[in-house]
């Protein structure tokens, strides 16, 4: 079996929908960006273009999933302007920015489960999402200049409102594409 033949099976079958090989794929691509960082940028790419090739509209994927990681990097860029995080000679790396796509494929497909009541999307960004940061901060790919615990208290806030509000920018995208294709 040929490389394409085996994308085409992958494709047919809707394996990048399927949450298991959603949050596959975004775990590996997670440790790429917070471990490798841009030296492994083509890595990167090369995980979101197998990520491109496996979904049925790559123009439908990129409107679904750009104003998202719009969002959170624009979050990210705020966080950072107000001293929160300090990327070194970066404002914001071209790594997080790819994070930030890839993240962004994982609300209507492997984390879908949590935003279906935005109260649950709120802690669980409450409380995931800034352990994701530590954990981040941890391995070198940011420092935490406020310190912890004034970095722990400003992300909850910021991603008890957050995540919930992307949740609800993925649906209403999810929403428009589908009535486009009526």
């Amino acid at each position: 079996m040929t490389f394409k033949q085996t994308l085409s099976d992958w494709q047919a079958q809707g394996l990048v929908d399927k949450p298991w090989f959603n949050g596959l794929w975004f775990q590996l691509t997670w440790f790429a960006c917070v471990l490798g960082r841009d030296p492994w940028l083509p890595a990167i790419a090369l995980m979101f273009t197998l990520h491109l090739l496996l979904v049925p509209s790559v123009v439908d994927e990129l409107k679904r999933i750009a104003p998202v990681a719009g969002l959170g990097i624009l979050a990210d860029s705020v966080l950072t302007a107000a001293g929160v995080f300090d990327f070194g000679d970066a404002f914001i790396p071209a790594w997080l920015i790819a994070l930030w796509f890839a993240f962004s494929t994982t609300l209507h497909r492997a984390l879908a489960v949590f935003g279906r009541r935005l109260w649950i999307a709120a802690l669980i960004g409450a409380v995931a999402v800034p352990l994701n940061y530590g954990a981040g901060a941890k391995m070198g790919a940011v420092d935490l200049p406020l310190g912890s615990a004034a970095t722990a208290i400003t992300l909850v806030t910021v991603w008890f409102f957050l995540l919930p509000s992307l949740y609800w920018l993925t649906k209403g995208m999810t929403r428009e594409q589908a009535n486009d294709g009526l």
